[in-house]
């Protein structure tokens, strides 16, 4: 009878836990040009609790360690990512969620947050704890407050920039010891749904690799009178099929992962895969998926419309026929790769021409010793028409952090290889100028770009003399420039359906837009790699050991002489013996001993 009755109220209490919080999982694959190919993996859990308050006692789904986390300091919005390489746009297209080669941690407190930067340096220490990773390196020499970038995603009262923090690690490598606990924090895992494909010795023979949490508040329903909080681990790599040796532009899951899927997370509400099948060029050139999707499912992501194959996990008929899904793709009309990557990047740049992107580069330096590094270049190359107007200036914010060891001067220029009428417009701008060994520069600018236009920010910088305990253990290597970010609400080319967000793909679903007039884009430039006067340190070391040796035999010498003691010893005159042998050799004639 007891026993009964416990099972009852553990039931009860899985069908209450159940209602409060959701997972859904989903795996987005998407072909790009020259053979690559670009997974990325979302898994929100939505949780209906409120931990501002701290009454939160029982974690079911939502992790428990950044449960506690957001209570404790106060959190409002966490957005943390970690990224090995660098994501090449003009060649693969925009990524729905990019992120700067490194680490980078951006965070919102509470207004009730009292000392702001305290609960910064303890959330990066924790956060270094729980992911492996060198946050606790943040502090107040790389940390700054944006006040026209980084808004918040969720939902927000207000938006007093003195609660929030931002902070890049350039030189922060990441590594299988980043992923173990990024997939701890998974409801099942590695063991079950799609979190089975995360094999690391896979996931890092790529080109590009980028994990990455968010945590925001968000509405719980239309009415928005209660508040859910939302956990978003993304996860995008892009395989090479070419490096890997296989030469060709048909792949497989288990090409790419080595591994199928055959089963859902068992707590997932919804898992699915999505192929992205679209037409990559002009010629019209389609993909074929095998086995057949059960359905195909059109959307609008980032002014463009695509078609995706949609593959249930939690239908009962997709393991009727086979244990395992090995999703396959194959071209249907076959071309020389180097003609169908041309083509693409040229369809490419004609659909998103009104925004493109220039990575940094760097430029030699004058006999004074001034070096210019250009942060970002921007092109408006508005030759579509939107809403029945023709070409347009684009508006844009652009933001570049720079380290303390450089004093910096800024210089914007444009030039106009069309015909257009508008001319360059600076609505805002914020310097913050550093402190040396407190904090780094900061320039935000809020530029509106005109059509056939290109604009540069070039930054003159000087370089700094560091004392010789400031040098990284690799001072020769040079030191990193964080990368400039672009933040730009672009017009839709095609008009956007109202859509409800809770049946949308995850990947559509981080920046909604409320018109579907617009979409959000954010672009970050190649950090840079800046040499400054470095000493020679071996020579110390030289001296070292020369003056260690030279000690050594110096002092030696004189220590063994000032401390041995010397007996003078007299010589013997033998014993009896001795005596009788000689008395022994006279009589016979022979000398003594």
């Amino acid at each position: 009878m007891l026993a009964a009755a416990a099972a009852l109220l553990l039931a009860a209490a899985g069908t209450v836990g159940a209602g409060r919080d959701a997972l859904r999982e989903e795996l987005l694959l998407t072909p790009l040009p020259a053979g690559d190919v670009a997974a990325t993996f979302q898994f929100r859990t939505r949780w209906d609790a409120d931990l501002q308050r701290g009454a939160v006692s029982h974690y079911r789904l939502f992790p428990k360690a950044l449960g506690q986390l957001v209570a404790a300091l106060g959190v409002r919005e966490l957005h943390l990512a970690l990224t090995q390489g660098f994501w090449r746009t003009q060649a693969w297209g925009q990524l729905p969620l990019q992120a700067p080669a490194g680490a980078e941690l951006w965070v919102w407190f509470q207004p009730t947050v009292t000392d702001v930067d305290k609960a910064w340096k303890e959330l990066s220490n924790i956060l270094s704890g729980i992911f492996c990773a060198s946050l606790n390196f943040i502090d107040s020499t790389n940390t700054v407050t944006p006040t026209a970038s980084f808004k918040p995603l969720g939902l927000a009262n207000g938006t007093d920039h003195n609660l929030l923090r931002y902070a890049v690690l350039p030189r922060e490598v990441v590594c299988t010891e980043n992923l173990t606990p990024w997939k701890k924090l998974l409801p099942c895992g590695s063991k079950a749904g799609l979190a089975v494909l995360l094999k690391a010795e896979r996931l890092f023979h790529s080109s590009y690799h980028s994990q990455a949490v968010h945590i925001r508040p968000i509405c719980r329903d239309a009415s928005c009178l209660a508040v859910s909080w939302e956990l978003r681990q993304t996860l995008t790599v892009v395989f090479d099929t070419f490096s890997s040796g296989q030469g060709k532009k048909d792949w497989s899951l288990f090409k790419m992962f080595s591994r199928t899927l055959t089963d859902a997370c068992p707590l997932a509400s919804q898992s699915k895969v999505y192929v992205d099948i679209s037409p990559k060029n002009k010629e019209k050139e389609l993909l074929e998926v095998t086995p057949p999707p059960a359905s195909v499912h059109e959307a609008i992501v980032q002014g463009d419309r695509r078609t995706y194959a949609v593959y249930d996990l939690l239908s009962p008929s997709l393991f009727n026929t086979s244990r395992s899904l090995n999703v396959q793709l194959k071209w249907k009309r076959p071309q020389d790769s180097s003609l169908r990557e041309w083509i693409w990047a040229a369809d490419w740049r004609d659909q998103h021409s009104h925004l493109q992107h220039t990575p940094i580069s760097g430029l030699p330096c004058d006999p004074a010793g001034d070096c210019a590094v250009v942060s970002a270049a921007l092109c408006a190359h508005s030759d579509y028409h939107h809403e029945g107007e023709g070409k347009q200036a684009k508006t844009a914010e652009a933001g570049a952090p720079t380290p303390w060891e450089m004093s910096r001067q800024c210089e914007i220029a444009q030039g106009s290889p069309g015909a257009t009428d508008a001319s360059l417009w600076l609505g805002y701008i914020h310097y913050q100028p550093a402190q040396d060994r407190r904090r780094p520069h900061l320039l935000e600018m809020l530029i509106q770009l005109p059509a056939n236009s290109v604009t540069k920010i070039t930054i003159q910088f000087e370089r700094a003399l560091l004392k010789w305990t400031e040098y990284p253990p690799d001072p020769n290597h040079g030191f990193y420039v964080s990368s400039s970010v672009l933040s730009a609400l672009v017009p839709s080319v095609i008009a956007m359906k109202d859509m409800d967000v809770e049946q949308s793909p995850l990947f559509t679903s981080l920046f909604p837009s409320l018109d579907g007039s617009s979409y959000f884009v954010r672009l970050y430039t190649e950090p840079l790699l800046v040499n400054l006067p470095t000493p020679d340190f071996s020579m110390p070391y030289n001296v070292i050991c020369l003056t260690c040796t030279v000690v050594a035999v110096c002092y030696g010498s004189f220590y063994n002489l000032l401390t041995r003691t010397f007996h003078v010893e007299e010589p013997s005159r033998g014993g009896l013996a001795k005596r009788l042998a000689n008395v022994i050799r006279k009589f016979r004639g022979v000398p003594p001993l």
